[in-house]
């Protein structure tokens, strides 16, 4: 029994239950189920994430402070890795995964008190100062135990017999040609041959004969074996060979991705606290490891006993091997389409291209980052991928938390994947690279970047050397293909006519489709929640086969474009899904929770539109019966709905052929037939040439010009449009 050190309270140990929070706490355990949830904890940096930041709190015990606990922006904190930091536990899940809190001392000084927690109760600093032995007898209980008798302990110990090792059974994907068994040799020591191979010291594991009473034995060498095996492995020691896919440092150790064929593990390595193990190791370097498997945080780990760089013929032996592999598991397996579409068919090899691509990179634990357009579309389309993604992720990496390192969808501000975006794509990857060693990703543009508007996006990742594609419906230009490895486009492909009939969430989804067979069952109502009017009968039966009505589809197309406009650049990745596939029993049932976003789609896009048609001006030119809305006097530009949303859905509803929405600077057309906006835009500036006119998005985009020539613009554009469609 002690005293609390904050109020003289009774406790056991050295702080009552009212006063945690007003103590720092030093951990020394290992577990965290040994964390004490509301108290404060120092810890020290481990890394970044998108989503938070990752702290050490003691040896293998790491929590997650996540953004949305901070009390600033994720970019705005200095922190390096290392810097000592104070947070608050609070919660410790069954998984082993900690959540942390932000804490508003940051300084030892601001606490009332300091203690160290050990694992067998607490010690106060003053008290550790005073024992040699840092042991705290008190709290221990063991007050007999003098220095001299604890060495005494030590050397005792020091003498009893290794455990007995014990010959686990080969593991599924080891190499037969190898050596056909191996003992347990976790304490053993390890050493690696010139070409790679390790052998196992005998004498470390404890045999007590007397020198040159038995004969030497051979070094054993450890069976190669495969990341998928390692599951049933755990406490043994094993060895594998693949390519290093990243490498990270933390505050401990460094933590090397191993890929082989069969999937990718992390693999942690000593010197010591904060410095690099191993630094002649980089990513892409063909490797042996040997080290004894573990479960860190729940998930599999390989403690590093030895690693080592192949060459000459055993790495082309290896590389071989993972080649193979990843061009058997990147083709897909099944190739067919969602559904009998003759657009879908002029891009079939594309199609199958693309997910190729993209099973590749998921083979290579290489990162996948999908932009695509804030809209309806754009988000159908971007989760369609990121559906059938993710499985293939959990497949591969032996961390539970992957699917967040190795995959993220980045909405756009528009259909043009402009400098602006990809500048923030390269800043974000090289920073990665360079503080995390993730390799480069492969970018997928879905429903944008099939104009030349994104040549130059698609120019700066080309000279870092990042992967591209594209997933659009738009009517694209020919000269894009250069700028990327595969275009699923049927304009690209040479299709002009009934473009109207297709989305890019149709062709998102049957890549999707055939990058994971497995989820196409989940993807088939997803083209026809993307068509705003006349969903094309074979997909309206396809989504009616796998149980969504036409309510249905409404419901989730409106929610999902609502939901789109909030922090249009979310991804929302949960929320999303929720919104879209059928639930897994935890959150709120897929349908309700569309129709309750749906109601509130429908009545804000009523309030505008209601302000909209008293405010149209309906002009006749020529014949041609043209509506224009001043999008800048009557239209709330910072509320839902969007301009463009607005002005689809005015024109869907109205009698006129052409739609035209002007604004402060910019100008939309909607028409019955397709209008030519990039054309439409030289004839403006033919006439009007000191309006500074622009093309945003080529044929399919809008126009910007000078607010100064607003009304020369809209007189221009009115006779154009009469000469064009009249």
């Amino acid at each position: 029994m002690g005293n609390c050190i904050i109020c003289g309270k009774p406790v056991d140990g050295h702080v009552c239950e009212f006063h945690q929070e007003d103590v720092a706490f030093e951990f020394e355990g290992t577990s965290p189920s040994e964390l004490v949830p509301s108290r404060y904890y120092r810890g020290t940096v481990d890394g970044y994430a998108d989503f938070g930041l990752f702290v050490d709190i003691g040896d293998h015990v790491t929590g997650l402070l996540h953004r949305s606990e901070l009390d600033r922006r994720l970019e705005s904190l200095e922190y390096e890795s290392g810097d000592s930091l104070y947070v608050q536990v609070l919660d410790v899940r069954d998984n082993g995964n900690i959540d942390l809190g932000w804490s508003i001392r940051q300084g030892e000084d601001e606490f009332r008190g300091k203690v160290i927690q050990t694992p067998n109760g607490q010690v106060l600093p003053e008290a550790r100062e005073n024992d040699s032995s840092g042991e705290d007898r008190e709290a221990t209980g063991r007050t007999d135990v003098t220095p001299e008798t604890s060495t005494d302990v030590a050397e005792s110990s020091t003498t009893d017999a290794a455990p007995e090792a014990s010959t686990p059974e080969p593991a599924p994907g080891t190499d037969s040609s190898e050596a056909a068994s191996e003992p347990d040799t976790s304490g053993a020591t390890v050493a690696a041959t010139a070409d790679g191979e390790s052998t196992v010291d005998s004498a470390a594991l404890g045999d007590t004969e007397p020198p040159g009473t038995t004969e030497p034995e051979e070094p054993t060498t450890l069976n190669r074996t495969s990341v998928e095996s390692l599951e049933n492995q755990v406490g043994s020691l094993i060895r594998i060979e693949g390519e290093i896919s990243g490498v990270r440092q933390t505050s401990g150790p460094t933590v090397f991705e191993l890929s082989d064929e069969t999937g990718t593990v992390e693999c942690a390595a000593f010197e010591e606290a904060g410095v690099r193990a191993y630094p002649d190791v980089e990513i892409e370097d063909v490797v042996a490891l040997e080290g004894e498997v573990e479960r860190h945080h729940g998930d599999l780990q390989v403690e590093t006993e030895a690693l080592n760089v192949l060459d000459g013929e055993r790495a082309t032996t290896v590389r071989d091997r993972l080649e193979e592999a990843i061009e058997q598991q990147a083709r897909p397996t099944i190739v067919a389409p969602l559904a009998d579409d003759e657009l879908v068919d002029s891009v079939a090899d594309e199609i199958v291209d693309a997910a190729t691509a993209i099973r590749r990179a998921v083979m290579e634990a290489r990162p996948i980052v999908v932009r695509h357009s804030a809209s309806a579309d754009g988000y159908v389309a971007g989760a369609a991928v990121e559906r059938a993604v993710l499985p293939l992720i959990r497949e591969k990496h032996t961390r539970d938390d992957a699917v967040y390192h190795y995959f993220e969808r980045r909405p756009l501000d528009g259909q043009v994947y402009d400098m602006d975006a990809a500048t923030g794509d390269v800043t974000s990857m090289l920073e990665a690279r360079d503080r995390h060693g993730e390799q480069l990703p492969l970018v997928i543009l879905v429903d944008a970047g099939v104009t030349r508007d994104s040549a130059d996006g698609y120019e700066l990742l080309d000279i870092y050397g990042a992967d591209r594609l594209v997933i659009d419906d738009s009517r694209g230009d020919p000269e894009i293909t250069d700028s990327v490895s595969v275009a699923v486009s049927p304009s690209l492909a040479g299709e002009e006519r009934d473009l109207e009939s297709i989305t890019s969430s149709v062709l998102a989804a049957t890549v999707a489709a055939h990058v994971n067979d497995d989820v196409r069952g989940e993807l088939e109502h997803l083209p026809a929640v993307s068509f705003w009017d006349g969903v094309p009968d074979v997909y309206a039966d396809l989504a009616a086969d796998a149980g969504y009505d036409e309510t249905a589809l409404q419901e989730r197309r409106e929610a999902v474009a609502l939901e789109a406009y909030y922090q249009s650049y979310k991804d929302k990745r949960e929320l999303v899904a929720d919104l879209l596939f059928n639930g897994d029993g935890e959150g709120p049932a897929e349908g309700d929770l569309a129709a309750h976003v749906a109601e509130q789609f429908r009545a804000k896009l009523g309030r505008e539109l209601e302000t909209a048609r008293e405010n149209l001006e309906t002009v006749d030119v020529d014949g041609l019966e043209v509506a224009v809305l001043d999008t800048a006097a009557f239209i709330h530009r910072f509320n839902f709905p969007t301009t463009t949303l607005l002005l689809d859905e005015l024109h869907r509803d109205g009698s006129e052929t052409v739609t035209l929405g002007l604004g402060e600077d910019e100008l939309h057309v909607r028409a019955d037939d397709p209008v030519d906006v990039r054309a439409l835009g030289g004839a403006i500036d033919d006439a009007v040439p000191e309006a500074g006119v622009c093309v945003v998005g080529g044929r399919d985009g809008y126009l910007e010009f000078l607010s100064g020539e607003r009304e020369a613009v809209r007189q221009a554009a009115l006779e154009a449009l009469g000469e064009t469609l009249a």
